[in-house]
């Protein structure tokens, strides 16, 4: 799973934002067979727009859309593997045009308020896509609300770690991860001068600057009093931060773009001892070399910055199309999809989150130590803000970012350029 924003999106949900009703029209209500007393008798095609790494994670899914299918055998699931970093503008569009909309989206957890605020999504209160809804984490749950109706049910959870060469860290002479940002860049400088590698591979992606506002007690948006707060001293101190371990050398100068495909691959082939990074990554990175001896995988919490140690909180859910013809039937997938049974078989076989509570206490879910590693990070990870213009966010900052990489800004004109964008999106907010 990649975290990456389409420019185009910026552009489309502004757009679509004026024909809020467009393509999904009126939500359609619950039908009587929400409560059916044989939902194995309910019949349709579902089409799923799966946004997971069709190679790493892929085969996962796709093998409990095979359960789903034997216990529903009046139902077929097409799957469709999109990519992330497109997913929300096909989305957009296709329900902006009411044609070649999936009836079930695996939606970004800043995109669910956004598709509802537009009325592309059905709302699931009483339908059986909610099942035991008191079961779900908090924070998941929560990014699944918009006015006060539930549009989405939470897959999977997630937030970031520091993922590191344990191996390459012991050469260079650190037996423990770094737990401040000022040990991480000193760590990434010894790892380079005793091993010759690169000490950190940064990501040029918005959701991973993050964990450096949040360190130093900086954000984005004032939610509570509709503020926008991104141009903050605490903001230009992360930047600068970030500046400093790229001309520092702690970490090497990264491209503008495929930044997190390199990363992944020179930590997978040992080029670089550290990254953030997510529980979604880890599948993928064991098939690295490096990693073949999976004890060769460190996993700790980001390190902190001046003020804190903050990651955010981030994830997937499961949301179906307010035009979607089968909604029976993606109901019945949804509550299958978010099971405590099917978390726990993602967990096992992929080391993502579950977002039941119950799940944790599962025996697929506590026999994944990479599980159990994450889950006291994700409760102390940062509520992002979960508002229409979520999606929205990322893509000014990470332009700005690759301003940054590429010596066309500087720190604090970066951020004022942010706020400039964020205004023009958020009209009504100081």
């Amino acid at each position: 799973m990649r975290r990456a924003f389409p420019a185009a999106a910026v552009v489309a949900a502004l757009a679509l934002a004026v024909s809020a009703c467009g393509g999904g029209g009126e939500t359609a209500a619950p039908t009587p067979a929400q409560s059916a007393a044989d939902p194995s008798q309910i019949s349709g095609e579902v089409t799923w727009w799966d946004t997971t790494r069709p190679d790493s994670e892929g085969p996962t899914f796709q093998a409990l859309i095979k359960e789903f299918e034997a216990a529903y055998p009046k139902i077929k699931v097409k799957y469709v593997n999109v990519p992330s970093d497109q997913a929300q503008n096909q989305f957009q569009t296709a329900a902006q045009a009411g044609t070649g909309a999936p009836d079930v989206i695996r939606s970004e957890v800043a995109w669910t308020s956004q598709f509802a605020s537009l009325g592309y999504l059905q709302p699931l209160d009483g339908t059986r896509a909610v099942d035991q809804q008191d079961d779900f984490l908090p924070g998941p749950l929560s990014s699944t609300k918009f006015q006060d109706k539930t549009y989405a049910v939470p897959q999977v959870t997630d937030t970031l770690a520091l993922i590191y060469n344990k191996r390459l860290l012991k050469e260079a002479g650190h037996e423990e991860a770094p737990k401040t940002v000022a040990e991480l860049k000193q760590v990434a400088l010894d790892v380079k001068a005793k091993t010759g590698v690169n000490g950190l591979a940064l990501n040029v992606d918005s959701y991973f600057l993050l964990p450096f506002i949040y360190g130093e007690g900086g954000d984005l948006l004032d939610v509570a009093n509709k503020k926008i707060v991104v141009n903050s001293p605490a903001n230009v101190k992360a930047i600068e931060t970030v500046a400093d371990l790229i001309s520092s050398g702690a970490a090497p100068k990264p491209a503008t773009t495929d930044s997190y495909a390199n990363a992944m691959t020179a930590l997978k082939d040992g080029k670089a001892a550290m990254i953030y990074n997510g529980p979604w990554a880890l599948s993928e990175i064991y098939q690295g070399k490096e990693f073949a001896d999976k004890t060769n995988l460190g996993i700790a919490p980001v390190p902190a910055g001046s003020v804190k140690a903050g990651a955010p909180t981030g994830g997937w859910n499961l949301a179906i199309y307010a035009g979607s013809k089968n909604l029976d039937a993606s109901y019945e997938f949804v509550r299958f999809m978010s099971t405590v049974e099917a978390q726990g078989k993602i967990a096992k076989e992929l080391g993502l989150l579950p977002t039941r509570t119950s799940a944790y206490e599962t025996p697929e879910v506590k026999s994944n130590a990479d599980v159990s590693v994450f889950k006291p990070i994700m409760d102390t990870a940062v509520a992002r803000p979960w508002i229409p213009e979520g999606g929205q966010l990322f893509q000014p900052l990470v332009e700005g970012y690759q301003a940054l990489v590429s010596g066309q800004s500087k720190p604090a004109d970066l951020l004022k350029k942010v706020d400039e964008q964020y205004h023009g999106i958020m009209k009504d907010w100081s």
